[in-house]
């Protein structure tokens, strides 16, 4: 007979509950039905230890947890500037915080790595101060990039790509993921659009690529602005925040990519508003949910309007999602998610021997023996 592990059953609901997995869809992960699981979380049935091992690889929590009295209170280790109304969100997911974890790790070693080849800092990092208006932060970002109010031509994701470029040019890390290295994680649109991480030698911006393709250059351009003022934190691009970093940095993101001065002489009081956007797309070289969310901060449509118009786009990229296309591969995928300023310092030090191709492996999310210079 095998032996049960002697587990605090309140902690299996605990660790089920924070993986943000339904009881039905958990007892599939388990192999089980759904009356064993429940018998499970109410201390009813007892769970062997290679029951309670596989529960706790699962729910992504270290299997000594399960033995703990009271559940470990989760942490954001960097601030949380989202909002509901005027709050913040409470109980963060065990994907958001591993990946911030994650993230943190990949900019210590960078950090650590460009130290060691006495690089300068970076002179994104907090050149601005918060109380510096819009506009003098939009300029200064656009001359520091080098790009003019927007392109002449090309399609918004060619503006997307040639502005990851430029930023990590400066010496920005741009990482860009939308599961947590697999898709049994997905990372949730409804829970943060990106975050920044501001350090001196090695700022680092992440945009959910789990979010509508049109909606992740506003983000880029948002957590930009986090750099350029100094702050770290956990952002939900929500258009209601209340607070002043972050109606500062939408309102950077707005101006940034559509000029107040250009956009509000185009714009046309038609009878089905949306009739606007494509002209001013092929103006602007930005997305249709870019041109919409200026058109709300402008008062051209109401909030309703909005909100309309972006579930319509979520919904139409859902069923693209859904469609199983096959899409790039794997490897050209993290090619793309992964700073590329940092995946060459990485597989540099990997090649030259400074550090073991596991670490290597572990830092960008790729099997060691698949490691190419």
């Amino acid at each position: 007979m095998a032996t049960t592990a002697q587990i605090n059953n309140r902690m299996l609901t605990w660790a089920r509950e924070r993986s943000g997995i339904a009881v039905p869809d958990f007892a599939v992960k388990c192999g089980i039905n759904e009356e064993r699981l429940r018998l499970w979380e109410e201390g009813k049935q007892a769970l062997t230890f290679n029951q309670a091992q596989k529960f706790a690889n699962k729910a992504h929590v270290p299997f000594g947890y399960l033995f703990l009295r009271e559940p470990p209170v989760d942490e954001l280790p960097i601030p949380d500037l989202r909002t509901i109304g005027s709050h913040g969100v409470n109980r963060p997911s065990a994907e958001l915080l591993d990946l911030i974890k994650l993230t943190l790790q990949r900019q210590q070693w960078y950090r650590e790595y460009l130290t060691n080849e006495l690089a300068k800092p970076c002179e994104a990092v907090g050149r601005l101060r918060a109380n510096a208006t819009v506009q003098v932060i939009v300029n200064d970002m656009r001359e520091l990039l080098g790009v003019p109010a927007h392109p002449q031509r090309g399609s918004w994701e060619d503006y997307y790509r040639d502005l990851v470029q430029r930023i990590e040019t400066l010496g920005v890390l741009v990482m860009r993921e939308a599961n947590l290295g697999h898709y049994t994680r997905p990372l949730r649109v409804e829970e943060f659009r990106g975050f920044s991480l501001a350090d001196e030698y090695a700022p680092t911006v992440f945009v959910n690529h789990a979010d509508a393709p049109g909606a992740r250059l506003f983000t880029l351009i948002h957590e930009l602005c986090h750099i350029w003022l100094g702050i770290s934190g956990v952002s939900d691009g929500s258009e209601s925040s209340e607070r002043e970093s972050e109606v500062k940095c939408n309102a950077v993101a707005a101006e940034f990519l559509v000029p107040k001065t250009e956009f509000s002489p185009l714009w046309k009081n038609f009878d089905v508003w949306q009739d606007n956007l494509a002209p001013l797309e092929a103006h602007f070289h930005v997305s249709q949910w870019v041109l919409a969310r200026r058109a709300l901060t402008l008062g051209f449509i109401n909030t309703d309007q909005y909100r309309q118009f972006i579930a319509e786009q979520k919904a139409l990229w859902d069923a693209r999602k859904n469609k199983g296309d096959s899409g790039p591969s794997f490897h050209k995928t993290k090619n793309a998610q992964i700073s590329k300023r940092f995946s060459k310092a990485v597989l540099s030090q990997a090649f030259n021997g400074q550090i073991l191709l596991r670490e290597a492996g572990q830092l960008l999310g790729i099997n060691p023996a698949k490691l190419k210079s």
